[in-house]
C-alpha cells in the first residue's frame, strides 16, 4: 500500500497502515466513513443526554460521579484497543463512544450548573468548525503539506506534553493559575489548543481520504470514524474550558 500521511491524532497515523493489505472484497470510502462516524456520534449522544438527565435530577446526581469514571477509564482502555487492533474497530469504536458519551453527559452537566448555556454553546460550535473546516477542505482551501502536517503534529505533541507535565505537577499542589485562569494569557492559551485542535480535523480529513484511495479494508471505515471522533471529542471539552474562562471574566 503506498505511504500515507502522518497525523497528529494518535488514533489516525500512517503506523495504522502498515502492514494493511489491499482488500479483495470492499474497500474504504468516504461516504462509509461519514456513515460510521455519524452512527458513532449517534452512540456518544445517546449516553451523553442520559447521564446529563441524571446529573440534572436531585435524586439521581450522585449516580453521575461513577459513571463519569466508568466513561473515563472505559473509553480510554477501548481507545487503546482499538489503536492498536484496527481490524475490531467495528465492535470497540461503539462501544468507545458509548463510554465516551458517559463522561461528556457528566462534564458537560457540571459546567452547566456553573456556566448556564456553556455546553449547548460548546456543541455549536464544535459541529460548526467541523463543517466549516470540512467545506474548506474539500474545496482545497487547505493545501495539507508535508510542512503543514508537521507543524500540527509538533504543536498537538507539545500540549499533550503539557498537559501531563501539568498533571505531575498537580500531585504536588503546583498549579499554573495564569494558564488555567481567566486572563489574557489563560484565553489566549485557550485559543490556541482550540486552534491546533481544529487543525488535527484536517489532518484527519486527508489521512481518511487518502486511506479510501489506498484502498483500505472496509473496516477502516470504522477506524477512520472511531479517529474523527477522538478528535471531536478533544475540540469540545477544549471549546467549554474556553467558554468558561470567558464567561469568567463577565
Amino acid at each position: 500500500m503506498p505511504q500515507l500521511m502522518r497525523t497528529s491524532n494518535p488514533a489516525l497515523n500512517d503506523r495504522i497502515f502498515r502492514g494493511v493489505p489491499y482488500a479483495s472484497g470492499e474497500t474504504m470510502t468516504l461516504q462509509g466513513t461519514v456513515n460510521r462516524t455519524g452512527i458513532l456520534l449517534l452512540c456518544a449522544m445517546a449516553t451523553a443526554a442520559w447521564t446529563w438527565h441524571l446529573a440534572m435530577s436531585p435524586e439521581s446526581a450522585a449516580a453521575v460521579v461513577p459513571l463519569m469514571w466508568v466513561g473515563l477509564l472505559g473509553g480510554l482502555v477501548f481507545a487503546l484497543v482499538t489503536s492498536f487492533k484496527p481490524a475490531w474497530s467495528p465492535v470497540t469504536a461503539p462501544i468507545y463512544a458509548l463510554l465516551e458519551g458517559l463522561a461528556l453527559g457528566g462534564i458537560s452537566a457540571a459546567f452547566e450548573v456553573r456556566f448556564p448555556g456553556i455546553p449547548i454553546e460548546a456543541v455549536c460550535l464544535t459541529f460548526g468548525t467541523l463543517l466549516v473546516l470540512l467545506l474548506a477542505y474539500s474545496a482545497r482551501i487547505f493545501r495539507v503539506t508535508q510542512k503543514f502536517r508537521l507543524g500540527v503534529v509538533a504543536a498537538t505533541g507539545a500540549i499533550m506534553l503539557f498537559y501531563v507535565v501539568e498533571m505531575v505537577l498537580g500531585l504536588f499542589h503546583i498549579h499554573l493559575g495564569a494558564v488555567n485562569g481567566s486572563g489574557a494569557i489563560g484565553i489566549g492559551f485557550s485559543l490556541v489548543i482550540v486552534g491546533v485542535a481544529a487543525l488535527n480535523l484536517v489532518l484527519d480529513f486527508d489521512f481518511i481520504e487518502r486511506g479510501a484511495m489506498a484502498g483500505a479494508p472496509k473496516y477502516m471505515e470504522w477506524y477512520g470514524a472511531f479517529g474523527l471522533m477522538v478528535t471531536l471529542v478533544w475540540l469540545y471539552l477544549e471549546m467549554l474550558r474556553l467558554l468558561a474562562k470567558l464567561q469568567r471574566r463577565d
